[in-house]
């Protein structure tokens, strides 16, 4: 798994890219609100020493993967493999490389914040598929996402809500957590839920050639296909970082990219703020068509999900697949 910098840091580094690139320039912008917009969308792969100590939990309890008759870990046979071919991959359309950070702002009042609404518009105008939110529905639709780069023992128990609730969700996963997890992976397929492209190894996709983004994709994708004999064809760009060229190529291969209009810092699993905060935190930000981003190593999250799905209920939401959008 590709290293990263510590959550801290990292953070650091964003917000004065962020500041230097003059993003929030609105004098209507609440700047308060327009940091929190940049901190939160922080999406980290697992660190080294993470991805040693979960290794090491799994060899030291003897767990062993074995597949079923069908010859993967779910019920279903396996799917061809693909290989991605890549259009224009030298970009001598010259699309702009340049890294685009997905912001959203932070939605309150249950509507969602103009930076989520004008970036939704951006992307339907320059005619994307990407999905900021659902802007078509009228119905007080949400769609609960998570971000899988490694497993540290939440997300049997996210699953566990889930599925006592009937609540669909979507969980991009990296090739490092299918790899590390596949009884969790199967358990998502079979429970109903989406399970979506979040690449091979966490790169920035501004910063990498056409062909290695395909290649990112197409690993995942493959083992998708191999192990569990199951296909989706949506993505999240890590981190939220991308670039008009990147946005295309994923694009050119039939994904969906699903970014997200709400979401809070729950993937610093150093500074956990405990159930309440993150029962507070997420339906506050709650408004009609919002595709919210959680962390499935947030332990707040965890503890958290079954209060946020009947709070949200109470609030006259109703939890949607992605499949949904725009019904």
């Amino acid at each position: 798994m590709k290293k990263t910098l510590p959550a801290l840091l990292c953070a650091v580094l964003l917000l004065a890219a962020v500041a230097s690139a003059g993003r929030w320039n609105d004098p209507e912008q609440d700047p308060e609100d327009a940091q929190a917009a940049v901190s939160e969308t922080e999406t980290v792969s697992v660190p080294a020493t993470q991805a040693a100590k979960a290794a090491a939990a799994q060899t030291a309890a003897g767990t062993e993967f074995t597949t079923g008759a069908r010859g993967t870990f779910t019920d279903r046979f396996p799917l061809p493999q693909v290989h991605f071919t890549v259009s224009d991959p030298d970009n001598t359309r010259g699309l702009s490389t340049l890294r685009i950070d997905h912001s959203f702002g932070v939605a309150k009042n249950e509507q969602p914040h103009e930076i989520s609404v004008t970036r939704q518009a951006e992307l339907r105008r320059a005619g994307s598929k990407a999905v900021v939110y659902d802007d078509r529905t009228r119905e007080k639709a949400l769609y609960l996402t998570f971000d899988c780069g490694f497993e540290n023992g939440n997300t049997a128990q996210i699953l566990d809500v889930l599925q006592k609730r009937s609540v669909p969700a979507a969980f991009f996963c990296t090739l490092y957590h299918i790899r590390q997890q596949p009884q969790l992976i199967a358990r998502m397929i079979a429970e109903g839920h989406i399970v979506g492209n979040h690449s091979d190894s966490h790169p920035d996709f501004s910063s990498i050639s056409r062909s290695q983004m395909a290649r990112e994709l197409e690993a995942v994708e493959n083992a998708l296909r191999t192990d569990f004999g199951y296909t989706s064809r949506y993505f999240r760009f890590p981190e939220g970082a991308y670039s008009e060229n990147a946005l295309d190529l994923v694009e050119s291969l039939g994904y969906t990219p699903v970014f997200w209009s709400s979401a809070y810092a729950d993937w610093d699993t150093e500074n956990p703020k405990g159930a309440d905060f993150a029962l507070q935190t997420v339906t506050s930000r709650l408004h009609p068509g919002a595709v919210i981003l959680l962390h499935a190593v947030s332990p707040d999250n965890a503890a958290a999900m079954e209060d946020i799905i009947d709070t949200a209920r109470a609030m006259g939401y109703t939890f949607r697949a992605l499949t949904d959008l725009g019904k």
